[in-house]
């Protein structure tokens, strides 16, 4: 029973978030295993540094995703046609080695009935960027999150991006980039409205 306990103290631990000295600490530690001295004078505020921008940069995981794309609205005077936002940028981290994945977003949709606020649509592509991600899993989040709470009569995603762990790292190809789509309602089943969507975004450039 005090083996059980205590697994299960060490479990409640673990679950709990380690606060900002422990995240320091962690960072010192990783200076230490790069090689270098966290006590020498340009790396003694880079612990505080590092804290401050990790809750810039991942602050996607505070954010309700629902309370990001806000309020729906009915007034468009009869509009049913697609509304598309190109050209979204994002920055997003590799979950795999942490690094940083640049690129943007667009993001179209269907209405049936009631729109968005344009706003909302860059919103949540940050929302889900300031995640650590897959290009893949980020795609499809973003599409589901526009579906779950509008209800459109479709979504259309594509998502362009390079990702840092192949230009810094292992194969150290800069330069290349990772297209992702995710098509929902109409645009899943309907060629010509995938096909209109692909033509308006190409025609656009």
């Amino acid at each position: 029973m005090d083996a059980v306990v205590k697994n299960l103290k060490s479990l409640a631990a673990h679950s709990q978030n380690p606060t900002r000295e422990e995240a320091e600490e962690a960072v010192r530690v990783l200076l230490r295993w790069a090689g270098d001295d966290p006590t020498r004078e340009g790396l003694l505020d880079t612990p505080k540094r590092v804290v401050d921008a990790y809750r810039e940069l991942f602050a996607g995981y505070k954010a309700d995703p629902a309370e990001a794309l806000g309020r729906t609205f009915e007034e468009v005077g009869g509009y049913d046609d697609m509304v598309l936002v190109r050209d979204i940028p994002f920055f997003s981290h590799c979950e795999h080695h942490m690094v940083p994945i640049i690129g943007k977003a667009h993001v179209a949709y269907k209405p049936d009935g009631r729109v968005l606020g344009l706003s909302k649509i860059a919103r949540i592509v940050e929302v889900f960027g300031r995640r650590l991600q897959t290009q893949e899993t980020m795609t499809a989040q973003i599409a589901d999150a526009i579906e779950t709470n509008l209800k459109p009569k479709g979504v259309a995603i594509i998502i362009e991006a390079e990702h840092l762990c192949m230009a810094m790292r292992g194969v150290q190809k800069q330069g290349s980039t990772t297209l992702t789509t995710s098509f929902t309602g109409i645009y899943k089943t309907d060629p010509a409205e995938q096909a209109r969507f692909m033509m308006t975004l190409r025609g656009l450039r």
